[in-house]
């Protein structure tokens, strides 16, 4: 028996060392989930670290538990309001386009590796969902941003294909591990796992605003246990009800997202925290389970089946998918190259272990090779693809503000940024001759590294960022106002 204290004292140094990785792949533009499952294989019996594990089931209850509070954090940090204008092409992509992927990738499965159809379209199953936090963590570290509305699109369409994902994984376990089913059967399945899962999610989310609202509990400190609760209770709810729960979970993040509640700000920044350290966690265990030795002599098929779902079957999905919308051949192209694969895949690949299937082994080493190459090939380049089609835009720094608001609904307003344009006609003008809004409050400016507090006489400078307190149609004014260009002289 090992003792606590040791666990402990592996557990707290991986973290440590895993956090302190993220100012690595901020240098060196490796996203860091990469990092994280390096760490683990590093730690992992055939590493440095000599820690043996290989208890598949442990492991995939801890990346189901992570990932349930990662997918949740990604649905709660969504601006439905960004989101609202792509939200066909994200449900089209995050449906049928990871059907056409896990087909598309089944069929070279079964050619290349020689597995039975259905064994094929479980492994294409099991890589047809993508992951954009890694290419968000990458745009990052390079200060870049993507233009509209490709950033949203991805944002909505990683965040809700896991589902479908683990959906058709389960569906091929059960044909292949139940002789007396029918793939037609897979139908009703589908619509009763999707639809039970939604309204668990919508209905939770209702139910959690209503709760929180009238709660009103006299320590700040116990809302996030609450909402830890709450998410938990969502999975749960879904799963018992024949539902999808990681579409619950994703749908009841989204809806809070829209909604007021009191703590909303806290919470959100508690949640992000816990899906950093979930995603850890899930990772540096997914790296310890890994026996790398296993790879090696599938590395060249795994390579052939990366490059043949990195150039066929993800651009496939996606140009078929974006088909009825105006979405031009570069924007169809960076969507189809940013189609990283993620932690997902890896916990997906555990469940064929628990099936018993006789495949399980080179599938969860398949779909490893997949993810490492996948983030590693397609992560690193992203900067370099997204400037070679002309679709790079700059990501600005948002000021950490030393003041905060949290919008409730006793108040028609919120606290927004607004950039001060170099080009801008109200560069070289005071604050007050902008004819703002009288509702319109402009709170603080943010000036390089200096916070100013504002007055009538105070001349804007371009760059500075101004902290404004109003409402959606003051907020435009002022909007407009501010963005509005300098004519040239002549």
């Amino acid at each position: 028996m090992v003792p606590i204290e040791t666990i402990l004292l592996w557990v707290a140094t991986l973290i440590f060392v895993s956090v302190i990785s993220s100012k690595l792949s901020d240098k060196v533009s490796i996203p860091v989930l990469l990092l994280f499952l390096a760490i683990g294989m590093l730690a992992g019996s055939e590493g440095f670290g000599g820690i043996y594990f290989d208890d598949a089931r442990m492991a995939k209850s801890i990346g189901i538990v992570a990932l349930i509070f990662i997918i949740f954090s990604g649905g709660l940090d969504t601006e439905w309001k960004e989101v609202r204008s792509v939200a066909w092409q994200g449900v089209l992509l995050s449906t049928v386009g990871v059907l056409v992927t896990a087909g598309v990738a089944g069929f070279f499965a079964i050619k290349l590796l020689g597995f039975s159809v259905l064994e094929g379209l479980l492994l294409g199953s099991i890589v047809s969902s993508t992951d954009a936090a890694a290419v968000f963590s990458v745009l990052r570290s390079k200060k870049m941003g993507l233009e509209k509305p490709l950033k949203p699109l991805l944002e909505l369409e990683s965040g809700s294909n896991d589902p479908m994902a683990v959906f058709l994984t389960a569906g091929f376990i059960s044909l292949l591990t139940l002789k007396d089913m029918d793939t037609w059967a897979l139908l009703p399945m589908f619509v009763l796992d999707m639809s039970v899962g939604a309204l668990t999610g919508y209905l939770m989310a209702k139910f959690v605003v209503l709760f929180i609202r009238k709660l009103k509990l006299e320590y700040a400190g116990l809302y996030p246990v609450v909402m830890i609760s709450f998410v938990m209770l969502t999975y749960a709810a879904a799963v018992h009800l024949k539902g999808n729960g990681i579409l619950a979970v994703y749908i009841a993040g989204l809806m809070l997202a829209r909604a007021e509640f009191p703590n909303k700000k806290s919470l959100m920044r508690f949640h992000d925290g816990l899906a950093w350290l979930m995603q850890i966690t899930m990772f540096v265990t997914l790296g310890l389970l890994v026996f790398p030795s296993h790879i090696v002599p599938l590395a060249g098929a795994g390579a052939v089946f990366t490059l043949l779902l990195m150039f066929i079957a993800r651009p496939l999905s996606v140009f078929l998918c974006l088909l009825p919308f105006r979405m031009g051949a570069r924007e169809k192209t960076l969507i189809s190259w940013v189609g990283l694969r993620g932690a997902v895949p890896i916990i997906l690949a555990m469940f064929p272990f628990m099936a018993g299937l006789p495949q399980a082994d080179t599938i969860f080493n398949i779909v490893f090779f997949v993810v490492i190459a996948s983030v590693f090939i397609q992560g690193t380049s992203i900067p370099f693809v997204a400037k070679l089609l002309g679709l790079k835009a700059d990501l600005p720094e948002k000021p950490n503000y030393p003041i905060e608001f949290e919008k409730t609904e006793a108040i028609d307003a919120d606290l927004t940024d607004v950039i001060v344009p170099y080009g801008s006609n109200a560069v070289g003008r005071r604050l007050g001759e902008l004819g703002i809004p009288d509702k319109c409050l402009v709170v603080m400016v943010a000036r390089g590294d200096r916070f100013v507090v504002p007055s009538g006489t105070t001349v804007l400078e371009g760059g500075d960022v101004l902290l404004v307190l109003a409402n959606e149609e003051d907020l435009k004014a002022i909007q407009n106002t501010i963005g509005t260009l300098r004519k040239p002289q002549g």
